[in-house]
C-alpha cells in the first residue's frame, strides 16, 4: 500500500501533525512518511513525548519504524495490525501524557477487546491539555459519540521533573454517532480541581478560592475541589475548570502554577480564560475544537459544532484527516465559529 506523505512544517508545523498522522495511519493500516517534523518549532524533530506516541502506537500495530530517533525530522511509520490488551509507556520526561493518550486512543476505541494503558509522564504540564481536562472534557464529550474510555489519575506530573501516572482504559465500538453541537445552551454550573504537589495546602485553596471570585459573576453553582498531595516529585500546581450546559455539553480551561506566580493569579487566570470561552456562545472552547475533529470525521454521517474559534490547529488538523480520509471540512470563522464535516462512518475492520 503506498504510503501517505505528508509535510510535517504544514501550518502551525508542530506535534498536532505528528500525532493525527500516526492515529489514522494506525486505524486504517496505512504507512505514513512524515517530513520536517515540527519544523517551525525551537527545538525541531522528534523530542521525548512524540517518541513516546510514536512507539505506542508502533506497539498497538506491530509497525515498522524508520526515524524514531529524538531530534529526527523524518519519519517512516507502516503498520502491520492492530492490537489490544495491556501496555505501559515511559516518556521519560515531563513531556505530556494526554499528547500521547490524543494519539492512541482512536487505535484502541476500535480494536478488538478491552485496552488498559498505564503512562508515566507530564500530567499537568505547559502547551498540552491536563489530565484532568481530558477526564473532564474530551471523554465526556466523547461519550456522547458512543466512546467508552475513562482514565485513572494516579500520581501528578510536573515540569521538569515529571513522573506522573495514568491507566487509560478504553472499550471497543463499533461506529461513532456524529454530533449536531451547534446550540451550547445556559450554563448550569462551573466545577473544577486545584492542586498543589509537593507545596502547602494554601495554595491550592487560594487558586480555587480566586477563581470562585472571578467565576461569581455567571450566577451559577461554582464547585471547585481542592487536591493538595506530597507523592510527586513536583513541586508543581494548576486549576483546571470546567462548565457545563443544560444540553449537555461543556467547556474547560487551565492555568499552571509556576515559580514567583501567586497562588491568585493563577486561579483569575485560569477563570478568566473560562470566562472567554463561555462569551464566545461557542458549544466547544477551542483546545475541543482541535480535538474533536477527527472523531467528527470517522463519526457516521455529517457532524457540526459551534467553537469559540478556528485555530492554527484547527486548520493544520484539517489538512492531515483529509490526507488520509475521503472528507472534506468546512471551516467558518465567525463568533461563535463552525467546524462541519460528512464522516466516513469508520468500522473496524480485518486485524
Amino acid at each position: 500500500m503506498q504510503a501517505v506523505t505528508i509535510d510535517g512544517s504544514y501550518g502551525e508545523g508542530g506535534g498536532q501533525i505528528l500525532r493525527t498522522s500516526l492515529a489514522l495511519s494506525s486505524l486504517l493500516l496505512r504507512p505514513v512518511e512524515i517530513y520536517n517534523i515540527r519544523a517551525k518549532r525551537r527545538n525541531p524533530g522528534l523530542q521525548h513525548q512524540h517518541l513516546t506516541a510514536v512507539r505506542a502506537a508502533a506497539a498497538l500495530t506491530d509497525a515498522e519504524v524508520a526515524g524514531a530517533e529524538i531530534g529526527s525530522t523524518r519519519l517512516v511509520f507502516s503498520p502491520r495490525s492492530r492490537k489490544c490488551g495491556e501496555f505501559s509507556f515511559d516518556i521519560g520526561t515531563a513531556g505530556s501524557v494526554g499528547l500521547v493518550v490524543q494519539t492512541v486512543l482512536p487505535v484502541l476505541m476500535f480494536s478488538r477487546c478491552r485496552s488498559k494503558i498505564t503512562i508515566r509522564g507530564g500530567t499537568d504540564v505547559p502547551m498540552a491539555p491536563p489530565v484532568d481536562y481530558l477526564a473532564n472534557v474530551m471523554f465526556k464529550l466523547l461519550a456522547r459519540m458512543g466512546v467508552r474510555a475513562s482514565i485513572n489519575l494516579i500520581r501528578r506530573g510536573h515540569y521538569p521533573r515529571g513522573g506522573g501516572l495514568v491507566e487509560l482504559s478504553v472499550e471497543p465500538v463499533e461506529r461513532l454517532a456524529p454530533v449536531s453541537w451547534r446550540e451550547r445552551g445556559d450554563i448550569r454550573r462551573v466545577a473544577g480541581i486545584s492542586h498543589a504537589v509537593n507545596l502547602p495546602r494554601h495554595v491550592a485553596e487560594r487558586q480555587a478560592k480566586a477563581a470562585e471570585e472571578a467565576l461569581r459573576g455567571l450566577g451559577v453553582p461554582v464547585e471547585i475541589a481542592v487536591e493538595h498531595r506530597q507523592d510527586g516529585l513536583g513541586p508543581g500546581s494548576g486549576v483546571v475548570l470546567w462548565a457545563e450546559t443544560d444540553r449537555g455539553l461543556v467547556l474547560g480551561a487551565d492555568a499552571l502554577g509556576e515559580r514567583g506566580k501567586p497562588a491568585e493569579a493563577v486561579g483569575r487566570e485560569a477563570a478568566e480564560k473560562l470566562l472567554r470561552e463561555i462569551s464566545s456562545g461557542a458549544a466547544l472552547d477551542a483546545h475541543m475544537g482541535d480535538m474533536i475533529m477527527l472523531y467528527m470525521a470517522l463519526a457516521e454521517g455529517p457532524s457540526e459544532a459551534s467553537v469559540s474559534e478556528i485555530t492554527s490547529h484547527s486548520r493544520t488538523n484539517a489538512y492531515i484527516i483529509e490526507r488520509f480520509l475521503p472528507v472534506k471540512f468546512s471551516l467558518k470563522d465567525g463568533r461563535p465559529a463552525i467546524i462541519s464535516v460528512n464522516g466516513v462512518g469508520f468500522r473496524a475492520g480485518p486485524y
